[in-house]
């Protein structure tokens, strides 16, 4: 028997088997580039065998389709061709934004189809759509072209079509003869008495009911006699149907202007949207922005944190038995908030903005809003807020409602004076606060008669406060000196007082219900004590003005006195720990620093600001300020304002006595008091009585008095002529 080979460590070797011819010819055809190449020859023997047949066939399918789409077909080979770049740059998002553009860009498409038909090339569709190839579907195509015009430009379309109109009507008015314009006072409003000289003095147009009746005998021109009437009368008292309360009228709200709002495009906001995520995405943090919302000032995009994801790699092999390394997600948690609002700086230098307030988070929201000024600014109407039905409902409710302004946002924002109940507002000089105080008070004018609310105003510029000087509405002309403002401070602090016995004697809780069932000048008015600079009244009297402003605010509150103060100053020692203690509702404009955005709101952010009304209004029930942009009133409108109501003046009101409280007078008082001293006499009998040992202590245990009451009398005595124990007392 053979011996197998062995090799050389000891095992056997095997020689393999060949395979068989058809088996290897087999195999041969099975590979894939064999399969292919008998495929594409046998379809290519069936294609020239038919050839003729499949001629004739996509001979007729062309016939067909160029008859059904004509030239059409080009137009749908571009459309798909703009889809396809659409969807490969990733701008499908604008198929929502930009709805109108697509659709107006389809009624285009069908507008050149229809085109095309006319000139006999659009195919049997362009044919439907055109309707026929005479006139008609001249003007049919031209009907589709304006259609896609509105789409596009809807704004700019029915600003021409109003044109338009307005043009055709011009063009087929039949002129008419210019008719002498006469104008009647109304019976409602009495007669109007000449406003003061600093009313007259800013206010040129508002003339007497004299003004337009010479005007018109001097012969003037029509349109100077229009604007007289309009600007004198149709405002100021002519209105449709006055509102008449206690037998005086209040103002009409077309005294007030509208004011054209700017808005940023959808466009513009999608855009800078992509930039906050991108800035975000390239320091690490996923996060995208759930909603925009666009404010006069600034825009707000409201940005949900995404997630943090921790993987961990996997190998695995695959087919071929090559290791990959997977990455499988282990956990994920919530962005924190501290990492976006860390990156302030950047988003700013991101979107190429002055400075970003963020917001973190939204109150009432889950979202972070990251708050981004716009490139063109809107102001915001004291008109505008009014009307908005947040403030009607709660000026129904309280007639000391003000219109603060519009959120970062867009919507409108009020306040109740009676449950601030005081105001504190703070600066820097431009920033704004004179225009809120004016549209405090004017919103005030605007709603209550002179029975309902006084005011007290304390102006030591001397030129912010005093066009109101001819309103029946103040208690007393605008007091500009600093004594007289102390004055003013005392008395208010006695009235209240007083208001006090008086509720206290018909048990009433507040002057609400005092007020309840009494008319007319029974009634006690709302008293608004508005301060203008309060740093100038601090370095005046500092002890004696926190102290009095103080009390005010802590008791003033149930007896209808408010406070508003304003201040350009926000340090500790104008804005000390007892007056913001006493004042929850705070306001703040533009500040300098950091340091005076936490004096006046206790946290930061006012520094941030964009200043010319752009605010931070913390209201009592808040936890953290509210960006605002207060409300905008020009000097025309205070001036038609103060006008109205100084022209219905009825009387002459009682001036308040403030001079009896200033130093002098109350020294003087004091003095007078002592003179009657009803112990002086007795005195006078002990100094004659025992004239060598007269003295303060003497006159003490005699007379059962304390010492400081004893000094006066011994002083008294002394200038008197009665000298004795002046020796001894100095011993004393």
């Amino acid at each position: 028997m053979a011996k197998k080979k062995t090799n050389g460590k000891g095992t056997s070797e095997r020689k393999p088997r060949r395979r068989p011819g058809w088996s290897r010819f087999s195999h041969f055809l099975m590979l894939r580039p064999v399969r292919w190449v008998l495929l594409t020859v046998i379809i290519l023997l069936v294609l020239i065998s038919q050839r003729s047949a499949i001629f004739a066939w996509a001979t007729d399918v062309a016939n067909s389709t160029w008859a059904l789409f004509g030239a059409g077909l080009i137009l749908i080979v571009v459309a798909l061709a703009v889809l396809v770049v659409v969807a490969w740059r990733r701008k499908l998002s604008s198929l929502v934004h930009r709805w109108n553009w697509w659709l107006g860009g389809f009624v285009f498409f069908a507008a050149a189809w229809g085109i095309l038909a006319l000139l006999g090339l659009g195919g049997n569709i362009g044919l439907g759509i055109a309707g026929s190839a005479d006139f008609l579907g001249v003007l049919r195509t031209a009907g589709i072209i304006i259609l896609g015009l509105i789409f596009v430009a809807p704004r700019k379309s029915f600003r021409l079509a109003r044109r338009f109109a307005a043009w055709l009507v011009r063009k087929f008015r039949r002129p008419t003869v210019p008719q002498p314009v006469s104008i009647a006072r109304p019976a409602s409003v009495a007669e109007p008495a000449a406003p003061p000289k600093s009313t007259r003095a800013r206010q040129p147009q508002a003339e007497s009911a004299e003004a337009p009746v010479a005007a018109a005998a001097a012969g003037e021109e029509p349109k100077s006699l229009k604007q007289v009437a309009q600007e004198v009368w149709k405002k100021y008292g002519q209105s449709g149907n006055p509102v008449i309360v206690d037998g005086w009228q209040l103002p009409p709200i077309d005294i007030l202007d509208r004011s054209t709002e700017v808005e940023l495009t959808q466009a513009d906001n999608v855009q800078r949207a992509k930039r906050i995520e991108e800035a975000l995405a390239s320091y690490g943090v996923e996060a995208k922005v759930a909603q925009i919302n666009n404010g006069p000032t600034v825009t707000q995009f409201g940005v949900e944190p995404g997630w943090e994801r921790k993987t961990k790699g996997v190998k695995e092999r695959d087919r071929d038995g090559n290791v990959k390394i997977r990455q499988e997600e282990v956990s994920k948690t919530r962005v924190k908030v501290e990492r976006i609002t860390s990156l302030a700086n950047d988003l700013a230098l991101a979107l190429a903005a002055s400075s970003i307030r963020i917001e973190a988070p939204v109150p009432g929201t889950s979202v972070v809003g990251i708050e981004v000024p716009n490139t063109v600014s809107s102001s915001v109407s004291l008109r505008g807020v009014i009307e908005t039905s947040s403030f009607q409902k709660m000026e129904s409710k309280s007639k000391l409602t003000i219109a603060m302004g519009k959120g970062a946002g867009g919507e409108a924002v009020a306040g109740d004076l009676t449950k601030m109940p005081h105001l504190l507002i703070a600066g820097a000089t431009g920033s704004g606060k004179t225009v809120c105080l004016n549209s405090i008070v004017c919103c005030l004018l605007l709603h209550n008669t002179p029975n309902d609310v006084k005011f007290i105003m304390i102006d030591p510029k001397r030129v912010e406060l005093t066009p109101y000087n001819g309103i029946p509405h103040m208690a007393v002309p605008v007091i500009v000196e600093t004594e007289r403002a102390l004055g003013a401070l005392r008395w208010l602090n006695m009235e209240m007082d007083k208001r006090y016995q008086l509720m206290a004697a018909s048990s009433a809780r507040n002057v609400e219900s005092y007020n309840r069932n009494r008319q007319g000048t029974d009634r006690l008015p709302y008293l608004v004590l508005v301060i203008d600079e309060l740093a100038d009244l601090m370095m005046t009297g500092f002890d004696e003005v926190e102290h009095i402003l103080c009390r005010l605010a802590q008791l003033s509150r149930a007896t209808g006195i408010h406070l508003i103060v304003a201040t350009q100053r926000p340090s500790v020692d104008v804005v000390t720990g007892l007056i913001k203690a006493n004042f929850p509702t705070r306001i703040s404009f533009a500040v300098t620093s950091q340091v005076d955005s936490r004096t006046i709101l206790d946290t930061g952010g006012a520094e941030k600001l964009l200043g010319r009304g752009d605010m931070l209004y913390m209201p009592t029930e808040a936890a953290k300020p509210k960006r605002l942009q207060g409300c905008f009133v020009s000097d025309p409108e205070t001036e038609r304002l103060v006008y109205f109501w100084s022209s219905q003046r009825k009387e002459e009101a009682v001036q308040l006595k403030i001079d009896e409280f200033s130093l002098p007078s109350m020294m003087a008082k004091r003095d007078a008091l002592t003179a009657r001293d009803p112990m002086l006499e007795s005195a006078r009998q002990l100094a004659e009585e025992h004239h060598q040992h007269i003295s303060t202590s003497f006159l003490q245990r005699r007379l059962h008095i304390g010492y400081p009451r004893a000094a006066r009398i011994m002083e008294q005595l002394e200038e008197e002529g009665l000298r004795g124990g002046k020796e001894e007392r100095e011993n004393e």
